[in-house]
């Protein structure tokens, strides 16, 4: 289901702190932002060449920041997880016992395919896009499109060491174009024990009140000219033009925050037909596969050794997702959104009609744009089911590496985007990191599990090159398909990145034929996608346009659904009050009052670890941690408000995935936390903004304090910024 991803977000509406920003437009919102608290000019967040905006990095999925002059990184631990996992053994699994590098030489290589993005630059090119695309629709507008964004990237890619993208705006309305240096050789320094960075586990993912060590250390090189380059051991560690000074301080009640990241994508804008489905059909049936998925994954690991290993990152990802489902459903059944959906369309739509030059511009397109929604729904549905045939990872990096040949045969500038010669090293990087993320075992248990869903499509939307391979005895097939494949090798699937199609032609290898035989019909989908695409980029620019031209006539200044590119996002450390009887009683992190209105308060403590500890996972604190509790050995990080120190706390910010590893930053542009997660109340924040919406941040004084008190990393602390400390460390 390409148009609804997994944690999406934003609307524009009046309310205080919803938006997240792109830094041009930040000049614009200069005084509401210094009356919140800012203490900088905020033409300066504009300019991306100044800290404290040009020392936060995206790692593609998650931000991060620099924190060092010498390229230390700092992220979320769930953001390094792949890299824990991929650096773990049966014999020292470091998701389990943590990792620390007390020297550049301990660091280890992150997992393969780990980039860190510095953006240096986003430029307008909506003239130059629009002027493209014409008034051409469908298929044309969509290659019409693909083709000027490939030409702007290969112009701003001339310089070695740099990933351009062109990013949409506005639903097509506008384009920007984002220049990023590209580091490629990325090392894991330290992460804290998994009872640390990953406390409470799923039972308190989503949950406030919270008490997670979520943080984790990176460190890009580069070669010794100061150039992005591959792994190698001669390497030298990047020196960033900023890092960010941490507040050792820290932030209060009521402080102004704001947080500078890459949020994934959001939803805000989309009608209220989209939020029915959404609703009806996609959340839940995304919802249900997830937990299947996790479990199955689970029980079938078990049969080989070190698969559960292999596939703990990703059945962790699929347990955040199944949670975050989850929640979105709690939410719309407790909202009025379609309601006011609902409402602004028909206020809308009486905008446009009252004036015959509005529309003339927009009237069709807006009723256009529903019969549209309507098509892509039913589409979604079928793909949905027929995704099932691509839930092997064998099958999945067959296909890929026949479309790779495919396109081999092109000019570079006329391949499919993902198949250029810029996408070499992600594709190498993936088939690299599959012996570390592959279990024959797992995998055949997900693939006969896909083709059981696959099964229920009606024979036209089947395709008949997968119905002849599998027969009517799908067990059977499968294992003679395992049985039979050289793909298991890493050598052999590395050797197919070079080869032909006549090669591919020629080969017995089963999934390598299937992939032959199943491509004409998957190419028809994909081309049918496209077209829909193509009419898409022509109707919701124009709703874009209309809706934006309509909350301008009322003063509103309106902000772009989140897709990936560097967006800031302001508020206030604040509690809130929850649903009635969600506090149970007198607990960490939350005030409770028999006789009146029990809330949240915006901080938790260690008080709330020791709390909540039972020794068992998720709830397992170290015994270290346990003992420096009791024995108060607090250290500079200690605040007397509290009578602790201060783990997690919450703000107003507007935030969504993506943003997970984001700076926390105070109002001078030190790092006070970490963005690593929303209310189980926000997570409808995906789709709209409420003054219940909460982000929550980890603490950088617990941050310290573990580094300082339970993990020895005096190395990093010393190579860090920290000013505002009580006492020295």
């Amino acid at each position: 289901m390409k148009r609804l991803l997994p944690l999406a977000l934003l609307s524009a509406s009046a309310l205080a702190h919803e938006g997240m920003w792109m830094p041009s437009q930040l000049p614009q919102m200069a005084d509401t932002l210094k009356a919140a608290g800012l203490k900088l000019n905020p033409a300066d967040l504009a300019d991306l060449g100044k800290a404290p905006m040009n020392a936060v990095i995206s790692l593609g999925g998650c931000t991060a920041s620099f924190v060092s002059p010498k390229g230390l990184v700092v992220t979320n631990h769930h953001c390094a997880y792949g890299s824990l996992q991929y650096n773990s053994t049966e014999q020292h699994n470091l998701i389990t016992d943590g990792f620390l590098a007390q020297t550049l030489g301990e660091e280890k290589p992150a997992a393969p395919g780990t980039r860190i993005w510095v953006t240096e630059s986003m430029t307008d090119v909506s003239a130059a896009v629009s002027s493209a695309l014409g008034d051409k629709t469908g298929s044309a507008r969509y290659q019409a499109l693909e083709d000027k964004e490939k030409s702007l990237v290969a112009a701003c890619e001339s310089s070695p060491g740099y990933r351009c993208n062109v990013f949409s705006y506005y639903g097509g309305a506008q384009y920007w174009l984002l220049k990023q240096m590209e580091i490629k050789d990325v090392r894991l320094v330290y992460a804290p024990a998994e009872a640390i960075g990953v406390f409470g586990g799923d039972i308190d993912n989503w949950m406030w009140p919270r008490q997670t060590g979520d943080f984790s250390f990176y460190r890009a090189y580069v070669d010794k000219n100061g150039k992005p380059a591959d792994y190698a051991a001669d390497n030298v560690p990047y020196h960033p033009k900023s890092f960010l000074t941490i507040d050792g301080a820290g932030v209060s009640a009521d402080d102004f925050v704001m947080v500078a990241g890459y949020p994934g994508s959001t939803n805000r804008y989309r009608t209220s037909e989209e939020v029915r489905f959404a609703i009806k059909d996609y959340y839940p049936a995304m919802q249900k596969r997830l937990a299947h998925l996790n479990a199955l994954i689970g029980k079938a690991c078990t049969a080989e050794e070190g698969a559960c290993i292999k596939y703990a990152s990703y059945r962790q990802g699929l347990k955040n997702y199944a949670k975050n489902f989850e929640g979105q459903l709690d939410g719309f059944a407790k909202s009025d959104l379609v309601v006011r959906k609902v409402k602004l369309e028909a206020e809308l739509n009486r905008w446009v009609s009252a004036d015959p030059d509005r529309e003339s511009r927009y009237g069709k397109a807006l009723s256009d744009l529903g019969a549209l929604i309507d098509e892509q729904q039913k589409a979604d549905l079928a793909q949905f089911k027929r995704r099932g045939v691509m839930d092997s990872q064998l099958f999945a990096t067959a296909y890929r590496l026949y479309r790779w040949s495919l396109e081999q045969q092109k000019p570079d500038a006329e391949r499919e985007a993902g198949y250029q010669n810029r996408d070499k090293d992600r594709l190498l990087g993936s088939l690299n990191a599959m012996d570390r993320r592959f279990a024959v075992t797992v995998d055949k248990a997900l693939w006969l599990d896909g083709l059981k869903g696959y099964d229920s499509l009606p024979k036209a939307e089947r395709i008949g090159a997968v119905d002849s391979a599998i027969g009517s005895d799908a067990a059977k097939a499968v294992d003679g398909f395992y049985a039979s494949t050289e793909l298991t090798d890493s050598a052999k699937r590395l050797a197919w990145v070079d080869k032909t199609p006549a090669d591919f032609d020629k080969s017995r290898d089963p999934f390598i034929r299937l992939a032959v035989a199943s491509y004409p019909a998957l190419k028809a989908l994909e081309d049918a996608e496209k077209d829909r695409d193509g009419r898409f980029l022509s109707l919701r620019p124009q709703y874009m346009d209309a809706l934006i031209a309509y909350k301008q006539s009322l003063g509103e200044l309106v902000y772009p659904d989140a897709n990936s590119s560097l967006r800031v996002t302001y508020g206030h450390v604040k509690g809130y009050t929850p649903a009635p009887g969600t506090i149970k009683g007198d607990e960490d992190g939350a005030h409770y009052n028999p006789k009146g209105t029990s809330y949240y308060v915006p901080f938790t403590t260690l008080k709330g670890i020791v709390a909540k500890n039972t020794g068992k996972v998720p709830f397992n604190a170290p015994k270290a941690e346990l003992d420096a509790i009791a024995d108060q050995d607090f250290g500079p990080y200690y605040v007397p408000a509290l009578d602790s120190v201060p783990v997690n706390f919450l703000s107003t910010v507007d935030t969504t995935g993506g943003n997970s590893g984001s700076p926390t930053l105070n109002a001078k542009g030190q790092l006070v936390g970490l963005l690593f997660d929303g209310t189980y109340d926000s997570i409808n924040a995906d789709w709209d903004f409420t003054p219940n919406t909460r982000s929550i941040h980890l603490d950088t004084r617990y941050m310290l304090w573990v580094m300082d008190k339970l993990d020895g990393a005096d190395n990093l602390l010393q190579e860090m910024t920290i000013v505002n400390l009580p006492d020295d460390l």
